[in-house]
C-alpha cells in the first residue's frame, strides 16, 4: 500500500480485507467505509453485461477467517472514488533477481501500455520521468501535458475568422444595412465585416477542453498548476460535441505537429482508453485489461523485428472458420506471420503457468483444442503460445518447451518482461527455426 493519504497501490490479483490485517503476500486491508465503497462499486456493476462485466475485474467474496474480500483480477490502472480514494493497480511482474520496485513495475507497464493503438508513444519522455510518486494517470497527464507546453513554444495553429461588430475603427467592409441601423447618431463608429487571425479553430478547442478534462481527475498539484498556465494560452470557445469535432478535423501540413496532442486529447475526451465502469462511489476508472496489453505489446515488438524483411504480420487475424458449410466458428489467432507460403500462428495468454508438467503446467485443454485447430486451418509450420515468465521457472535452462504431434507442433514460451531484449531474441529464434524468417 503506498503511504500517500487515501492512495493505495496494489499490484492485479491481490486481495483487498474490510480492516482485517493479513500476515500474507498480496493482501490489503482498507478501512472499512472505502471497502463499503468498492463493494458497492463491484456490485452495481456486476452482470450489468456479459461481455463487460466488473467481475472480470473484481471479484466480491468471504474467506474463512477474514471474511469479506474483494480480488482484483487481471486489470491495470486506477480507480478513484468519489471521496477522493485512489486504487491504483500494477501488473504483476516477475524477476529472478529481485523483487521489482514500483517505479520499475511503472516504466514497464508504461511500455506495455503505449503499444496500445489509443495511447500516443513517446520513449524518450517517459524514459526522463520520475515515476515513484505519480499514478499511471498522473503519468498520462503529465505527458499530454508536456506534448502541448511543445505546441505552445512551437506557435499555436492560427487561422483566419470573419470578424463582425459595430467598430470604432475602419477595415474589411462595411455592412451598409446594418451601419445604417446602428450608427445614424454615431458618426464615428462602423458596422463592418473583417478576417482576423485566430487561435480559435477546432484542434485547439479540443485541446482546451481535453485540459480541463485531466485538469478534474488529476490529483496532483504540479500537474493541475501546469494545466492552469497552459489553459491562459487556450482562449478558445467550448465544444459540447467531441466526436463531430474530431470528425471536422483537416488532416494536412499545417496539422501535422498536433498529431500526438490529439491523440491524447481522444484518451481523454473520447473514451477511448478509459473504461465504461460506473457507480455511485465511482468518481472514474481509467482501467486496461492485461490480456489485451500483453498481446498487443508482443505485437509490437514483432513488428518492430520483422519491419525490414519479407514477412507479413496480421493481428487479429479472420480468415477462416472453423466450419466452412456453413461457415461458422470464427477463427481469430492474435498474430500470423506469413512468407509465401509458408506460416507461423501466435497467441498470447496473459496467465502464469506452473512448474508442473504433470499437470501440462497448468496449460488448457481448451486452448490446446484451438491451437489444433489454427494448425489445421493455416497448414502453420508452427503454433507458439506466448506466456507470461514466472519465478516458478528460474531454474529452468530454456525459457521454452515443446509439444509434438506428428508434424505438427506447438512451441510454449515464457517472455520475461523484465528482460524483453533477451525473451524477443528468444522468439526470433524460433521463427528463424520454422524458416519463416
Amino acid at each position: 500500500m503506498n503511504n500517500m493519504q487515501n492512495r493505495y497501490t496494489v499490484k492485479e490479483f491481490d486481495t483487498f480485507t474490510c480492516g482485517k490485517t493479513v500476515d500474507r503476500s498480496g493482501f490489503h486491508a482498507l478501512d472499512p467505509s472505502t471497502f463499503g465503497q468498492l463493494e458497492t462499486f463491484v456490485l452495481e456493476n456486476s452482470g450489468l453485461d456479459e461481455l463487460d462485466d466488473t467481475s472480470l475485474f473484481m471479484t466480491l467474496s468471504n474467506m474463512r477467517g477474514i471474511g469479506k474480500v474483494i480480488r482484483v483480477r487481471n486489470y491495470i490502472g486506477l480507480l478513484k472514488m468519489k471521496d477522493g480514494t485512489e486504487i491504483e493497480i500494477l501488473p504483476k511482474i516477475h524477476s529472478p533477481e529481485k523483487e521489482h520496485s514500483e517505479e520499475e513495475v511503472k516504466r514497464i507497464a508504461l511500455d506495455m501500455l503505449s503499444s496500445l493503438p489509443d495511447i500516443p508513444n513517446k520513449k524518450a519522455n517517459k524514459a526522463n520521468m520520475d515515476l515513484s510518486d505519480d499514478t499511471l494517470l498522473e503519468i498520462f497527464i503529465k505527458m499530454f501535458i508536456d506534448e502541448v507546453q511543445w505546441l505552445v513554444k512551437r506557435g499555436l495553429k492560427s487561422t483566419y475568422e470573419e470578424v463582425e461588430g459595430n467598430q470604432p475603427f475602419f477595415k474589411g467592409k462595411l455592412q451598409i444595412s446594418q451601419h445604417i441601423r446602428y450608427n445614424l447618431a454615431h458618426k464615428e463608429r462602423f458596422y463592418i465585416t473583417y478576417d482576423q487571425l485566430s487561435v480559435n479553430g477546432v484542434e485547439n478547442r479540443l485541446i482546451r477542453a481535453a485540459l480541463l478534462n485531466a485538469r478534474s481527475k488529476s490529483s496532483n498539484p504540479q500537474n493541475r498548476k501546469s494545466i492552469n498556465e497552459l489553459l491562459e494560452h487556450f482562449q478558445v470557445a467550448d465544444i459540447t460535441d467531441y466526436k463531430q469535432a474530431f470528425r471536422s478535423i483537416d488532416h494536412n501540413r499545417s496539422t501535422q505537429m498536433y498529431g500526438q496532442a490529439l491523440r491524447w486529447c481522444r484518451v481523454f475526451l473520447d473514451n477511448k482508453s478509459f473504461t465504461v465502469f460506473s457507480g455511485s462511489t465511482l468518481s472514474f476508472a481509467l482501467l486496461f485489461p492485461m490480456e489485451k496489453v500483453f498481446e498487443n505489446y508482443i505485437s509490437q515488438l514483432l513488428k518492430l523485428k520483422l519491419r525490414h524483411l519479407p514477412v507479413k504480420l496480421r493481428t487479429q487475424d479472420r480468415r477462416f472458420y472453423l466450419f466452412d458449410d456453413p461457415r461458422r466458428f470464427q477463427l481469430q489467432p492474435d498474430i500470423v506471420l506469413q512468407k509465401e507460403d509458408q506460416c507461423m500462428v501466435m497467441d498470447t495468454k496473459w496467465k502464469i503457468l506452473k512448474n508442473k508438467p504433470d499437470i501440462n503446467f497448468g496449460i488448457s485443454q481448451a486452448d490446446m483444442y484451438q491451437m489444433y485447430a489454427y494448425h489445421q486451418k493455416y497448414n502453420a509450420e508452427c503454433i507458439v503460445m506466448i506466456y507470461p515468465w514466472s519465478a516458478a521457472f528460474e531454474d529452468h535452462a530454456a525459457n521454452s518447451f515443446c509439444y509434438r504431434s506428428g508434424d505438427q507442433r506447438v512451441v510454449i514460451l515464457l517472455f520475461h518482461l523484465g528482460e524483453v531484449e533477451r525473451s524477443l531474441a528468444d522468439l526470433m529464434e524460433i521463427v528463424n527455426e520454422c524458416s519463416i524468417n
